[in-house]
């Protein structure tokens, strides 16, 4: 019994949000591996080519799991005054792929200087996303086929929308202050609100970021190197608050940066209910990194969805030539 209930929760939110319930965007845990996805304003902040990759396996104790991609790749232009930027996110939910969607955009973020080391970037990003829903009767249970005491067994009424595929514009804008060792940043994405909806208008909210954080270096000589190799240790408190369609998220990090070695643990909870512990390991060498992160579940559903796993890979490539010398953000790697 209480196993069929279970099941009949988690087909009804699946079916409710085919028929138009306020969506969430994906989240990822490598906030900063990830960093076009978090502000389109860090857009040619480490101001040489970067190119980063992201995957994310969110809850495969489901049969309904999602699975998230996610590739971008920005750089400075000297020429623009700042950075440029193109994204691409391709999410897989529910049985068999039962609904993706695919996100393709591209940004600008101008960068000046306000006051001494301090300087602001302020971005635009546009985008196009594709809604699809792959309509298969055989990989989809319905509410009015579900009995509560024999489980599925009736037929369904339900019938399919006009359409299975929508393409909606998408746009976003966002803004970083930083200095030498902090930074803090405000976004908003969504901002014409696209409808996501088969069966009718169904807005996807706007999703505001805002995060802050600093570097905190604990060596006496800040280009100390070890005797086993070791880059000078720096420690990274930060903290991200998200708020999208009534939804509270704040998430507080640390970071251990010790080249070539990363840690990091997370806690990620909205205004009432704690929802996951992250920890986060990464390696970085020369332009590349690699990083794996693990989401602990500590609410209600951590007995059934068995966590997350995000992987994420990055290439720093060479800075071209410039006239002038460029800060980069100093934020961390994931």
């Amino acid at each position: 019994m209480k196993k069929y209930n279970k099941i009949a929760m988690i087909l009804l939110l699946a079916v409710a949000g085919i028929h138009g319930v306020n969506a969430q965007d994906v989240g990822f845990s490598q906030f900063f591996a990830n960093p076009l996805y978090l502000n389109p304003a860090f857009a040619g902040s480490k101001v040489a080519p970067r190119i980063s990759l992201t995957y994310r396996a969110q809850w495969p104790g489901l049969v309904s799991a999602f699975s998230t991609v996610s590739a971008s790749y920005d750089q400075y232009i000297p020429d623009l005054h700042g950075g440029i930027g193109a994204i691409f996110l391709a999410d897989r939910q529910g049985d068999h792929g039962l609904l993706k969607s695919v996100n393709i955009g591209a940004m600008y973020s101008f960068r000046f200087r306000v006051y001494d080391d301090i300087y602001v970037n302020l971005a635009l990003q546009a985008s196009v996303a594709n809604y699809s829903l792959d309509w298969d009767i055989n990989h989809m249970i319905f509410p009015d086929q579900i009995d509560p005491q024999a489980g599925t067994v009736n037929q369904t009424s339900a019938t399919a929308p006009d359409q299975t595929s929508l393409f909606v514009p998408d746009f976003a804008a966002g803004t970083m202050i930083y200095g030498p060792a902090w930074y803090a940043g405000f976004a908003a994405h969504h901002l014409n609100q696209p409808s996501q909806g088969f069966y009718g208008q169904d807005r996807v909210p706007i999703k505001l970021t805002a995060n802050a954080g600093g570097l905190i270096n604990l060596a006496e000589e800040r280009r100390r190197q070890s005797s086993l190799g070791l880059g000078t240790p720096v420690i990274s408190p930060n903290f991200i608050f998200q708020y999208q369609g009534g939804f509270h998220y704040f998430n507080y990090g640390l970071y251990l940066d010790w080249m070539p070695f990363l840690v990091g643990v997370w806690y990620r909870h909205g205004i009432e209910n704690p929802d996951a512990f992250i920890f986060m390991v990464g390696v970085q060498q020369d332009h590349f990194k690699v990083g794996y992160s693990y989401d602990v579940t500590v609410n209600e559903l951590s007995n059934s969805v068995f966590g997350s796993h995000e992987v994420t890979v990055g290439i720093l490539l060479p800075v071209p030539e410039q006239k002038h010398k460029v800060k980069a953000i100093r934020c961390p790697s994931f």
